[in-house]
């Protein structure tokens, strides 16, 4: 057997098959997990610009600050492949509309998708752009939800050329919305990088182009959609803390 192989059994057999237990709500995190925001309401989120978040938080709850589309939320953190949970409420009014940005550049979508029977990549558990959800496994608004997303981002070579896809797999209220999905260059026009981009974001997708390992936003698309539980387990010891430079 060749080293090669070896490495490569020994890699699958290190990665287990992904499925999450999402049967009981909250799911507490598990040990080494980076929270991200807590019961407490302890979070490490950052304004687009790297300042301060104008989302209302109480009792670990953040809602969803509409700001023309522009007012995410981005995680200090910052990781390569990770595991990403987030539990969130839809409003009982509109559609409902955020989203999960990882890295700033691939939408797992949240939209009031509740009894709908044909998905889109619209739809929630969509990776928007790129596929539509396998099942509507969506809640009516005013029941919590959650999602498991296992992420491995794509690989660049020296010049910045994908040389390998990414995946996406999305646990979404215990059914597999997405299995290894794949993915390349980012598609939509509106991701945080393209539109509402500031100089803090700038520094951020600079370096994620280089080292692949960047944050996680959570989207305001004119929705007092609300998150609670937002946690990562990062794959590999790429994951750290970004903090801004000093003004």
């Amino acid at each position: 057997m060749t080293p090669s192989i070896l490495l490569l059994l020994v890699a699958l057999a290190a990665e287990p098959d992904f499925k999450p237990d999402q049967s009981k709500l909250p799911v507490a995190p598990p040990k080494g997990a980076h929270a991200l925001l807590d019961e407490k309401g302890k979070h490490s989120f950052l304004s687009m610009a790297g300042e301060k978040i104008d989302w209302p938080i109480e009792d670990g709850v953040a809602v969803s600050t509409p700001k023309k589309n522009q007012n995410h939320i981005v995680s200090k953190l910052h990781f390569k492949d990770a595991d990403i949970h987030v539990e969130f409420l839809l409003p009982e009014k509109g559609p409902a509309n955020s989203g999960v940005y990882i890295h700033g550049n691939y939408e797992i979508q949240i939209l009031n998708s509740f009894g709908k029977e044909k998905v889109t990549q619209d739809d929630a558990g969509a990776l928007y752009g790129f596929s539509p959800p396998l099942v509507n496994a969506c809640r009516k608004p005013g029941e919590w939800q959650v999602f498991d997303i296992r992420y491995r981002a794509p690989r660049r070579d020296e010049a910045g050329k994908i040389i390998e896809m990414g995946t996406v797999t999305v646990w979404f209220n215990g059914q597999k919305v997405q299995d290894e999905t794949k993915f390349g260059e980012p598609k939509s026009t509106f991701h945080p990088f393209r539109f509402g981009n500031t100089p803090y974001l700038d520094k951020i997708r600079d370096r994620q182009k280089q080292t692949m390992t960047g944050p996680v936003f959570l989207q305001d698309h004119g929705n007092p959609v609300k998150f609670r539980n937002v946690w990562v387990v990062a794959a590999d010891e790429h994951a750290f803390m970004y903090e801004p430079e000093a003004k």
